[in-house]
């Protein structure tokens, strides 16, 4: 699972084959497709793998114990990190297999997306029920965006720059509790 999870992070579901797979893990295809059925199902499992063993954690993050604004910058700041720090596995595995072109492959990726940002509503409407939609709109969207400019290359720096500016926003549309 590991050697997979590599392979699809560093050039995305689409780039790898199953020869790529069987090649690297060191199995013959008949075994790989009565393991996992097709590349799709490997997807799946790997994807089961790196929420456990390589996702942003979000439960640790988005503690009821913290300013919601201060977390959620937090979660940005730690995404920029994350999607930065094997540049040769740029961006988030997840992030960007809601972009690949296989239908059972984008729609398990998807999933475990929309079950992240349900995740952040959650935790904002909490305390913002108003707000909660939108700022987690506004999340999900700088961390898609972060992922992405990490897989184009942009450094730690920027990215970290750019998580920082919107945590600045998030700051501003969600005042400390006892303030609003």
């Amino acid at each position: 699972m590991a050697t997979a999870q590599r392979l699809f992070h560093a050039h995305g579901y689409d780039a790898v084959s199953v020869a790529d797979v069987t090649d690297a893990v060191g199995i013959n295809p008949p075994s790989f497709y009565a393991a996992f059925g097709n590349k799709g199902g490997l997807y799946r499992r790997v994807l089961d793998r790196y929420a456990s063993h390589g996702a942003i954690p979000l439960a640790e993050l988005l503690r009821p114990d913290r300013p919601v604004a201060q977390a959620l910058a937090g979660l940005l700041e730690q995404a920029a990190q994350h999607y930065a720090a094997d540049p040769a596995a740029a961006g988030c595995l997840v992030l960007e297999g809601t972009r690949c072109h296989d239908d059972e492959a984008r729609e398990a990726a998807r999933g475990f997306h929309l079950a992240a940002e349900e995740a952040i509503r959650r935790y904002i409407a909490a305390r913002y029920p108003q707000e909660a939609e939108r700022v987690t709109d506004f999340v999900s969207t700088t961390m898609v965006g972060l992922s992405a400019k990490a897989r184009e290359g942009q450094g730690l720096d920027r990215l970290l720059a750019t998580a920082r500016l919107a945590g600045l926003a998030i700051a501003q549309a969600l005042p400390e509790e006892g303030r609003k």
